[in-house]
Order: C-alpha cells, then structure tokens, then sequence
C-alpha cells in the first residue's frame, strides 16, 4: 500500500456548540458540515477534524460503531513560517498552553487542551522528517 495521508481523524465530544466555538471561532477551522446532536466535523488543512457525540456514535448501526473516552491527543501541522503567529493567536485566544517541547532537532512544539480536554498539539512543518 501507497499511503498519501490520514485524511480523517476523529475526536470524541460531549457539546457541539462548545466544539463549534474553540475549533471554529478560536483555531479558525472552517466548519463542513453539522448535525445537531450528533457531530461536527472540520476542514483542517487536507484533512478532516471529525467531533462525534459518543453516546450517539457508540450505538450506531447504519456506520460502524465507534467512541473513545480520556485523553486523545492530535497534532496540528503548520508552516515553519507562521508556527510563532499561530502560538501567538493560541495565548491571545486564552488558550492555555500547558507544554513546550523542545525536540532534539531543536524544534518546538506547544501542547494545549480543548474544552473535553484531548491533548491538542501545534508542529511545524518538517517535525518528523528528520
């Protein structure tokens, strides 16, 4: 197999209103489509943010089952270039960053948490093509 990317990546909720406002308004995700009570998904970059409601998504029978609960973590690329405006509008957003790593390649990373509290990531581009 000849993968090109992970187009979709999927993230458990509990409010679609409260994810409309930190992913859309605050990261500026363009939102593409909405179900009340059920998900809302975002465009990121080429790939697709998808925010299900678990206790919906858990019981389906028309697509797979699917839910998670804790601590999911996703890391959001981009450009080296606009890494330190895309921190800077996180804290201005009053986003709480809650790590900086320093890699070995000397790149940075921020660490941050939605309002469910997944572990969200800001990367640079070329952080793992070293």
């Amino acid at each position: 197999m000849n993968y090109t990317q992970i187009k979709e990546t999927c993230l458990y909720i509990s409010d679609i209103d409260q994810a409309e406002r930190f992913y859309h308004q605050l990261l500026e995700m363009p939102i593409i489509s909405k179900v009340d009570g059920r998900h809302i998904f975002f465009r990121c970059g080429s790939s697709i943010l998808l925010c299900f409601l678990p206790e919906v998504t858990k019981n389906e029978s028309n697509l797979p089952p699917h839910f998670a609960s804790g601590k999911q973590h996703i890391a959001f690329e981009v450009s080296a270039d606009d890494y330190i405006e895309s921190k800077q509008k996180i804290i201005e957003n009053e986003i709480q960053i809650t790590h900086e790593q320093e890699w070995s390649d000397g790149q940075k990373s921020i660490y941050f948490e939605d309002p469910f509290g997944n572990v969200l990531e800001l990367v640079p581009k070329g952080i793992w093509e070293g």
